[in-house]
């Protein structure tokens, strides 16, 4: 049907911004009737549409060199719409590959240039079809008399990629359709309204630039509808009902039935979509998805697994449309089956999400059990802290594992009374047992008093050499242990080990034998690897230093565990800083990693990352480590113990960006976990950098609080804990009051410094984040958020079109996207446009 004119409404194809209405009288008087696909259509322009630049830019280039374009998104993101406004008034062939007959590519010969446009390809069904179809496109991509315009829901589908790659298409993306901030600032004036700067910033984040949420919204808030949560909601479920009643509709019911019941978790392989739906034909029916529409993003995993992630937009709607269609029991079962998958993968979090929407309480109470069993390494204490929280106390006390795991839990969330109350509760319940729940109970209480964070090590070695001797009499067994919390750190893991440092050759000569038999695995290497860790923060030899971490490296290796190896990687990567070897640093990461992702072990690599911007800041990397802070917990939402190794990495970056009354706020909160838990070094370490932030704030109190912090450090002889932080604690150093007992341990501090200062004289150097993107950079990301393309931002800045096109990929690199979009709205969120 040849489509001819503009009207403001939305018709059911999800035409962008303004919509379209056909005539029933045409050219030449001709009826509708009279009207086929194969006639010239005429348009006019649409008073309340907006053209895309970035779209806009390919397409002129396409033009210019007649080359075949094939645009593709989402329905409403504004294909059909941009190419009418684009063609304008001149006249084409328009054709819906859902009707196209057999004969209708017989485009006649002429000598006037014809624009030809085939719309819907992913309505393409019939493979028989479609083989003679792929033959004259690429007929028509090699007239000169044609210019083909080709356009659909799914990236480049795989039947037309080989004439792709034979005739070289222009591909416009959806990205390329969606707004800019400019554009959708001026598609509103077109409504009569200017959104203040907050609203257009929110608009255009909830929108993502596509033009039917954009249009939904400016009807609503014309029509005097706030734009507060309320509002948001009715705006966001009335584009939930388009894509209802507009674009699923128009699917077969097989991909239907696939996404709505897929919907339930956030991402999918193969095996989870089998194991919810029931189907054996998964790989069939995506494939089919896929070609419906680009709503599936597709990656590979750890171990390269094919990951599938339905857009959010389409998930949330299809959830609604899930509890629409299905009964209860029919929903419920699906969740319970997701369920059932996450736990034969012991991913325990997500598996009691799926168990609690199906009211699952008995599976519930199961894996909770299950978890407690485990060390908070390698189980989910925090991360299940609500659902813990939330049984009753009588069912607890009824088992030995929750009431070990509660007391571990309250310790982790620095609630030191109900840690001890609920250790008195296993006590109690213990004396009262007997037979195997009294060995069970026993063995809990045993390994509370060794592993409760908050308890001091005094004592601790013969609470291990007992331990030894009732394992060996088999009275009681040992719950898994986790030494290093997951962090590449003996002396500062689980426990604070700085006591014991200060005997650390008589402690490991007593109790060494004790200590491996009460660990089992879990301390295989933990001796060498302690001694030469203790050895290293005392600043003595490096050679012996290496010597036993490798010893413990390789025993760790043996039968040990992952945790081992960490601590192991940690101490060769300081040895690598301190003698100024960083790119061997770098690569004891780089393979330590491939090791973990091999191993499965991935728990470790949150903090290795971390342990990477800590090099990362003295090689002055600034933009990997702003992103990576990017990505961090935010101890202002909630302080989460298990992440101080992540604090203290993040805390060096403020210090680095000049935001020293953030990094000031992050020091006082590990100050204070330090001191509820006895944690000495955290205690130095977190005193120490807030010295250096109080020294740059201008505050006086700064030297009484350094003075402080190198009188305990000194007490341990921890040179390097001083020593690492280089250029940025040097005029501390000599700046302060501070008056050491001991010569020989200033001297070794302030010599280690000055040569740590002299090897990495930029390390923590206060730069804004601006700073890090030239001025030039910073002038094309705002033009650019005007909606100024390459082109345009080069004459203006009197530029090579090649020196913004190198900007822009350096902007992309440091802000950590891939299109200008996302560039702009992500400067705009750093505040730096």
């Amino acid at each position: 049907m040849c489509i001819i004119g503009y009207a403001k409404i939305m018709n059911s194809r999800g035409s962008f911004l303004g919509s379209f209405r056909q005539f029933s009288k045409v050219e030449n008087n001709m009826t509708e009737l009279d009207t086929i696909r194969s006639i010239p259509c005429i348009q006019t322009e649409d008073s309340l549409y907006v053209r895309p630049q970035a779209a806009n830019k390919k397409m002129r280039t396409a033009q210019t060199l007649a080359q075949t374009v094939y645009i593709y998104g989402i329905s409403g993101c504004g294909k059909t719409a941009f190419i009418r406004s684009f063609i304008g008034k001149r006249r084409y062939y328009s054709f819906s590959a859902e009707n196209l007959g057999a004969g209708d590519l017989d485009i006649p010969l002429g000598s006037k240039h014809n624009i030809v446009v085939i719309d819907d390809l992913h309505q393409l069904r019939s493979d028989d079809f479609r083989e003679g179809l792929i033959s004259k496109i690429e007929a028509l991509t090699g007239r000169s008399d044609v210019w083909l315009i080709l356009s659909g829901r799914c990236p480049m589908p795989s039947w037309l990629t080989p004439i792709y790659y034979r005739k070289m298409f222009t591909v416009i993306e959806e990205e390329d359709l969606a707004l800019s901030r400019g554009e959708m600032a001026e598609y509103f004036a077109l409504w009569g309204m200017s959104p203040p700067e907050v609203e257009l910033d929110k608009i255009v984040a909830i929108s993502k630039g596509i033009g039917i949420v954009a249009r939904l919204i400016a009807t609503e808030m014309k029509s005097g509808v706030a734009f507060d949560e309320s509002g948001i909601e009715k705006m966001r479920n009335g584009f939930w009902d388009y894509l209802d009643y507009h674009v699923y509709d128009q699917w077969d019911v097989d991909v239907q039935e696939f996404l709505m019941q897929v919907s339930i978790v956030e991402e999918f392989d193969k095996r989870l979509a089998e194991m919810i739906t029931g189907r054996s034909d998964i790989e069939r029916i995506i494939n089919q998805a896929q070609h419906m529409g680009n709503f599936l993003a597709v990656r590979e995993a750890v171990g390269g697994r094919t990951v599938y992630e339905i857009r959010i937009s389409v998930r949330y709607s299809m959830r609604r449309r899930l509890l629409r269609v299905y009964t209860k029991e029919r929903w419920e079962r699906l969740y319970y089956n997701a369920g059932l998958y996450y736990e034969l993968e012991e991913d325990t979090p997500k598996a009691l999400v799926m168990y609690e929407a199906c009211r699952d309480m008995e599976r519930i109470a199961g894996l909770l059990i299950s978890n407690a069993r485990k060390n908070p390494a390698t189980g989910h204490y925090y991360e299940l802290r609500r659902y813990y929280l939330a049984l009753p106390e009588n069912m607890i006390r009824e088992s030995v594992d929750l009431m070990s795991a509660m007391s571990m839990m309250h310790a982790i969330l620095m609630n030191v009374e109900e840690s001890e109350r609920w250790y008195d509760e296993l006590k109690s319940a213990e004396a009262n047992l007997s037979g195997s729940a009294k060995k069970l109970a026993r063995g809990h209480l045993t390994y509370l008093d060794i592993a409760l964070p908050q308890r001091s090590t005094r004592g601790l070695s013969d609470i291990i050499k007992r331990a030894g001797t009732m394992i060996l009499n088999r009275h009681i067994t040992l719950p898994e242990f986790s030494v290093t919390s997951n962090m590449p750190s003996q002396l500062n893991g689980g426990k604070d080990f700085c006591e014991w440092s200060k005997r650390d050759r008589e402690i490991a000569n007593t109790i060494g034998k004790p200590l491996e038999l009460t660990l089992g695995k879990y301390g295989k290497g933990l001796l060498s690897l302690a001694l030469a860790e203790s050895a290293f923060e005392k600043g003595q030899d490096s050679y012996e230093i290496a010597n036993l971490t490798n010893k413990g490296l390789m025993q760790a290796q043996s039968g040990g565990i992952m945790e081992q190896c960490f601590v192991a990687v940690g101490i060769l990567v300081w040895l690598n800083i301190l003698n100024n070897h960083i790119e061997d640093a770098y690569d004891q990461m780089d393979c330590f990693k491939k090791k973990i992702e091999i191993e499965g072990s991935l728990r470790l690599l949150p903090n290795l990352a971390a342990m990477r911007t800590r090099v990362d800041l003295y090689r002055g990397n600034a933009i990997d480590a702003i992103n990576w802070m990017e990505n961090t917990p935010d101890e202002n939402v909630e302080f989460a113990t298990l992440e101080r190794y992540r604090y203290l990495a993040k805390l060096r970056v403020y210090l680095l960006l000049g935001k020293n009354d953030k990094a000031l706020s992050l020091a006082q909160k590990l100050r204070y976990y330090s001191e509820v838990m006895n944690r000495k070094y955290f205690h130095m370490e977190s005193g120490l950098l807030m010295a250096i932030a109080q020294y740059r704030m201008g505050k006086e109190i700064w030297d009484s609080t350094f003075s402080d912090v190198m009188r305990e450090i000194e007490s341990y002889h921890f040179v390097r804990l001083v020593s690492r932080e280089g250029a940025a604690v040097l005029r501390l150093l000599k700046e302060s009051a501070w008056e050491p007992k001991n010569s020989d341990f200033s001297k070794q501090v302030i010599s280690e410094t000055e040569k740590m200062a002299v090897s990495y004289p930029g390390y923590l150097k206060t730069m804004t984040e601006e700073a890090v993107f030239s001025e030039n950079a910073i002038r094309i990301l705002k033009l650019q958020a005007e909606g100024r393309s390459a082109s345009e931002i080069a004459q203006e800045l009197n530029l090579k079109l090649e020196n913004v096109k190198y900007h822009n990929k350096q902007n992309f690199k440091k802000l950590g996207v891939s299109s200008k979009t996302a560039a702009v709205t992500e400067a705009r969120k750093r505040k730096l446009i």
